[in-house]
């Protein structure tokens, strides 16, 4: 008798209107009568336990509904490898109750995010050495991953080496590069068109001025698999996944409180978040101290709805993020060359090419030229776009896939930085407490162990403590000094 009256009472309770509680900020939060709540949360316990299992959809979209908290340390924008590296990071460094985290994302499969078209390159042949030291501690990770993660976190590690060419063009910043990486015992060497024809006969050389090839602590792995078990061993240390959209943001006037370059009275500080769950129509707030925004290509609109590259002053600096396509495609060859031994090629036409197992498949990568429309999702473009312009670069460099018999073609979305080619991360000058970690490209998978545990220094800390990447910041779009990552041609 006493739960069918709790029960009866709980319905009324779920049912009941809640009171809306004006604020002298520009926003009004909903709030619930304490009392009416731990009736309702009872109620709610009762009939949820009265269901048989196994458990649906309905239940565990209830149980997300009633969790999903209403004030957090730290929000993360974007559930893909960095965000998800973050999260790992943070909560590696507290406990699993010192900092409260959530990491929302739109997508609950990854399928859309840049990972999921990720040839899993492992390399350290870059032009600046914040991009040498976090692919150099990124190899390390990966080379230690089952120690952290467990003997079951199988990532097909392939240390085969990595091999990139340059046309006479590009000689000069690829040999510029390897001085660069020798400071960091990177191994790898120049090798002349006559020196890589002798160890890799089935390239064609004709028009290669150099090369440079690494055998050591570079090659490829499985992209997926290690998003999927950050993912899996953060929530199991403490971070809260969410399928939910960021909104927008609230802002609160703070007149106590003066930058430079805005009017008295002006600057806004901004700490509640809303957010859209999946299957729910309401709009909740979350209030938080540090949100992070690694939410690829998107984050550019994420940072509108702060102002920022719409509004006056300091916040009239864009986000200098697109939006770009890349293809990739397995195939099978007759001649089942290269071999095992051979390593992942990056070649100046654009292409990245690599074996696939040990059964003749091969997996070619490529992104459209900027400037010219990419073809659609569609399988018919994604076929014509691999025979029309994939399939006479990649036969041209390796004959013997002239044959090329195509199996499979994956295409999606990364984000590109057009200010520098390089990642952001950190602090945004105006909102202190709002930090970027974007703009990484189809390298973000590598780099996500540097930059999660970078930004988790940050926050932290207060500064850096491993590898310095202060010249990743946003102050550098607004006092003008790039650092470009440069393209080998």
């Amino acid at each position: 008798m006493f739960f069918r009256s709790l029960q009866n009472i709980g319905s009324a309770a779920i049912k009941q209107k809640r009171y809306i509680q004006s604020s002298s900020t520009l926003f009004s939060e909903e709030r619930e009568n304490p009392v009416w709540r731990t009736i309702r949360i009872l109620a709610e316990d009762l009939q949820f336990r009265k269901r048989k299992y196994p458990v649906t959809q309905e239940d565990y979209d209830l149980v997300v509904s009633r969790e999903f908290p209403r004030h957090v340390d730290i929000v993360i924008i974007g559930g893909g490898a960095i965000g998800t590296s973050i999260a790992y990071w943070i909560k590696k460094f507290t406990n699993y109750d010192g900092v409260s985290l959530i990491v929302l994302d739109k997508d609950p499969t990854g399928k859309k995010c840049t990972t999921a078209i990720s040839m899993g390159a492992m390399k350290q042949q870059y032009s600046l050495p914040e991009n040498v030291e976090m692919a150099c501690f990124g190899a390390e990770f990966l080379r230690h991953f089952k120690k952290e993660f467990g003997a079951e976190a199988e990532i097909n590690l392939n240390p085969a080496g990595y091999l990139q060419l340059a046309s006479e063009e590009g000689a000069q910043s690829l040999i510029d590069s390897l001085k660069l990486q020798s400071e960091f015992d990177t191994r790898s060497v120049p090798l002349s068109p006559e020196e890589i024809k002798q160890k890799f006969p089935y390239i064609d050389v004709s028009d290669i001025a150099v090369g440079s090839l690494s055998a050591e602590k570079q090659g490829w792995f499985n992209a997926w698999e290690v998003l999927t078990h950050l993912r899996k061993k953060a929530a199991k240390i403490g971070a809260q996944f969410y399928t939910a959209e960021a909104v927008d943001f609230v802002a609160e006037k703070r007149s106590d409180i003066v930058i430079e370059g805005m009017p008295p009275g002006s600057y806004q500080t901004v700490n509640n978040l809303n957010v859209k769950l999946m299957n729910e129509t309401k709009i909740r707030t979350v209030q938080f101290s540090h949100c992070i925004i690694a939410a690829g290509h998107e984050s550019v609109n994420i940072a509108k709805t702060l102002g920022i590259g719409v509004a006056p002053g300091m916040l009239s600096v864009p986000l200098p993020i697109e939006k770009r396509k890349r293809f990739v495609y397995s195939f099978t060859s007759a001649s089942h060359t290269p071999g095992v031994n051979s390593p992942m090629i990056e070649d100046f036409t654009g292409l990245s090419i690599r074996r696939e197992g040990f059964g003749g498949m091969f997996l070619v990568g490529a992104a459209p030229h900027p400037d010219v429309a990419p073809p659609s999702d569609s399988e018919e473009d994604k076929t014509a776009f691999f025979n029309d312009v994939i399939l006479p670069r990649l036969s041209a460099r390796i004959p013997s896939f002239k044959d090329a018999k195509l199996t499979g073609s994956w295409s999606g979305d990364y984000e590109f930085n057009y200010y520098d080619g390089n990642g952001i991360m950190g602090a945004h000058p105006y909102y202190m407490n709002i930090h970027f970690a974007t703009g990484f490209s189809d390298q973000g998978i590598q780099q996500a162990p540097a930059v999660g545990r970078g930004v988790a220094e940050l926050i932290l800390d207060g500064g850096f403590q491993t590898i310095d990447l202060t010249r990743l910041g946003f102050n550098r779009f607004i006092v003008e000094k790039p650092m470009f990552q440069v393209k080998v041609s």
